[in-house]
């Protein structure tokens, strides 16, 4: 192979141009443009020629520059509210991110995290460098929405009912709370504590998209039994969605005077510190205390004992929504509203009373 280093006189280092490979090649520097950027308006040998020379230069496109050019990024964004680190240890965005994943892998695209800029959602949606989003977190009267309709950047929302301008992909909240508290119910518990995440004002009234349709549907299960939320021994309580959160929750309902027999925690998360402060504490799972957990993890199956859950496909709910934002870029899609099922997993965390 021609060493094409030793063609050009180098008396001091500088960038390596396309004007070089043009050159070197023998095309135009318009032919090394849509070698990089649209090969299909050249021959596979042209393309395959200028691309050999640019690797034996060291060339590299300057991507900033490129995507100005196409226009495109090839990157899509995840917007989530939450911060990198709480992100990166929750597995739910573990599982979610996979399939957005394995979309964007068939595809050739990256992914890129879109977390708070300093405190500000609306300040990262307006420095990401994405060709389209997956919102995550947020309703579609946040600012953030305006932001990105205002930008005409297709996005699509997760675990919510937006309007017909929006596309969307979320589960059947309703219906997994009330399979879950159906479940305690049935198996005659009737001190109840219900553990939700936290929210601003910390007021059910206040509650919206996913928390709103699964208190919905906790309402309805407790109905059946002549229950409210307001009924004495049924106990709401928010706490972050984390293990830590899950464990301080425990202690504060193990300190009520009656104690509750059953927990129904909307967050696996939330279920595992809730499962790990029962085990220090000596309250024996499920013999003392039953619990159920919502989305069903991986690992939920293998913690002890394997807890009883709400199964949502939280792989398929990323493939899917990622799927749906492409044929959006691509101007092929319509602002789909598509509800994923949900199924009650019962396995060792549960018992009668």
């Amino acid at each position: 192979m021609v060493n094409w280093l030793n063609m050009l006189s180098k008396p001091v280092q500088r960038r390596v141009t396309i004007k070089d490979i043009a050159k070197l090649a023998g095309v135009s520097k318009t032919a090394v443009s849509f070698a990089f950027n649209m090969p299909g308006r050249l021959s596979e040998d042209t393309t395959q020629r200028i691309l050999t020379v640019a690797r034996e230069l060291g060339y590299t496109p300057n991507p900033i520059a490129r995507s100005l050019n196409t226009r495109r990024t090839n990157a899509l964004g995840l917007i989530v509210p939450q911060d990198i680190p709480d992100v990166l240890n929750n597995p739910f965005y573990a599982a979610m991110m996979s399939g957005i994943g394995q979309i964007c892998k068939a595809e050739g695209l990256s992914l890129m995290l879109v977390p708070p800029m300093r405190g500000s959602m609306l300040d990262a949606t307006y420095a990401a460098l994405i060709d389209g989003c997956i919102v995550n977190g947020l309703e579609p009267t946040d600012n953030v929405v305006n932001a990105l309709m205002q930008r005409n950047m297709p996005f699509v929302m997760i675990d919510v009912n937006g309007p017909d301008t929006i596309a969307s992909i979320t589960i059947d909240d309703h219906e997994g709370a009330r399979l879950a508290t159906s479940h305690l119910l049935e198996r005659g518990h009737r001190r109840i504590a219900i553990l939700s995440f936290e929210t601003p004002t910390g007021n059910i009234q206040d509650y919206k998209g996913t928390l709103k349709y699964r208190f919905d549907g906790v309402r309805a299960a407790l109905a059946d039994y002549g229950l409210t939320l307001d009924s004495p021994d049924i106990h709401v309580l928010e706490c972050p969605c984390s293990v830590a959160g899950g464990i301080n929750a425990f202690k504060r309902l193990m300190a009520q005077t009656p104690r509750p027999t059953a927990i129904f925690a909307l967050s696996d998360i939330i279920a595992y510190g809730v499962l790990e402060a029962a085990r220090m504490s000596h309250v024996r799972v499920p013999q003392d205390l039953s619990i159920v957990g919502f989305d069903d993890l991986e690992t939920s199956n293998l913690v002890w004992p394997a807890l009883t859950t709400v199964h949502q496909p939280i792989l398929e709910k990323g493939r899917r929504a990622a799927d749906m934002l492409i044929h959006l870029i691509r101007g092929e899609g319509d602002h789909e509203h598509v509800t994923l099922p949900v199924e009650l997993i019962v396995r060792e965390s549960t018992a009668s009373i």
